[in-house]
């Protein structure tokens, strides 16, 4: 049985704590920006449920209000999603004005201004004729590149879908050629959702496989590491794993995401029961990044069992970080091993 004393006294150890305890203090909170979009996904989260049915407040002043409140409330760092944000740029703006440490989903179809100094994360879901099938876009991901070309506040979001994963290769090795960066995402069903891009337990294995196989071949193109393809590829989703800590499902307001995270609509109304990174995602099914980057990584003390399982977490926060934050560059993986999620008892 190790104490945490003798897991962090090895150095590597050490310095990659101490590299990413130094956020510890992000606070997050996620705004829908726009109920519109300039495109049409099959199974897009936020066409399902009731808050694509809200008003659309685009009064800058409104929005300015509320980031201030919010600042006082402790969120240091904001999500703006939606539809699609790049259709209110003004409104943006205005978030990184109060808050300046963020990030923002997008499609990546318009160029968003540079002054907007947040991480900008585009989405992808397999090559430009899966797109043209699944999102309806023409010539997406050539489109993409070149509006965000040289541009470091960007990072691609490969979201794996059964139809898509050997798709996976073709992408990283487009934007490894012009020097861009991807990260992974799983297709996590909205609630009432079987159709075809719902995973099985042989999609999973063989998405896991790709994965592993792109993170050795593009070292410096895919930021991830081995522990994120574990914990994505998982058959059991993120909260039967690690208990999701998002109000949706955890009732407590105590302490963490349960007392300070809020997910607020288009006319800056929030509802604490459907509060979650990704409304309507269907819970059991949810393999998302954007839940993982706060559920996984606030399973800290699960994972401090042993060096081995605690640099598997390191990994997994020091990926987060270099996800979501504009600037923060990530280290090596410390961990190379698929190694199985710690249960709450295994500490």
């Amino acid at each position: 049985m190790y104490k945490f004393s003798d897991i962090i006294a090895v150095p590597e150890i050490r310095d990659r704590f101490e590299k990413v305890r130094k956020y510890f203090f992000m606070r997050e909170s996620t705004y829908d920006m726009s109920n519109r979009c300039n495109i049409r996904c099959e199974g897009c989260y936020y066409f399902q449920g009731d808050k694509q049915f809200a008003e659309e407040n685009k009064n800058v002043s409104d929005w300015k209000q509320l980031m201030e409140v919010e600042k006082e409330r402790g969120i240091t760092f904001v999500v703006l999603a939606g539809a699609e944000p790049s259709l209110v740029p003004e409104l943006c703006q205005t978030c990184y004005d109060v808050i300046p440490l963020g990030c923002i989903a997008s499609n990546g179809l318009n160029v968003l201004p540079k002054e907007i100094d947040y991480r900008i994360h585009i989405s992808v879901w397999g090559n430009d004729q899966t797109s043209l099938e699944i999102r309806k876009a023409k010539n997406m991901l050539a489109r993409q590149m070149e509006n965000y070309d040289g541009d470091a506040r960007a990072i691609w979001v490969y979201t794996f879908t059964p139809v898509n994963i050997d798709q996976a290769r073709e992408v990283t090795k487009l934007l490894a050629a012009n020097n861009q960066q991807i990260t992974f995402n799983m297709f996590s069903s909205p609630v009432g959702y079987n159709g075809h891009l719902r995973h099985t337990a042989k999609t999973l294995a063989h998405t896991r496989k790709i994965m592993s196989e792109l993170l050795a071949e593009y070292p410096d193109t895919v930021i991830f590491s081995p522990y994120n393809i574990v914990a994505h590829t998982h058959e059991q989703g993120l909260h039967n794993l690690f208990s999701c800590s998002y109000p949706r499902m955890n009732p407590s307001t105590d302490i963490g995401l349960g007392r300070s995270f809020r997910q607020y609509r288009t006319d800056l109304k929030w509802d604490r029961d459907a509060a979650c990174c990704v409304p309507d995602t269907d819970c059991d099914d949810c393999r998302h990044y954007a839940a993982g980057s706060a559920v996984v990584t606030a399973r800290m003390y699960r994972h401090a069992s042993d060096p081995q399982t605690f640099s598997a977490w390191l990994d997994y926060v020091d990926t987060y970080l270099a996800v979501w934050v504009k600037g923060y560059e990530k280290g090596s993986n410390l961990c190379r091993e698929l190694i199985e999620p710690p249960k709450e008892t295994d500490h």
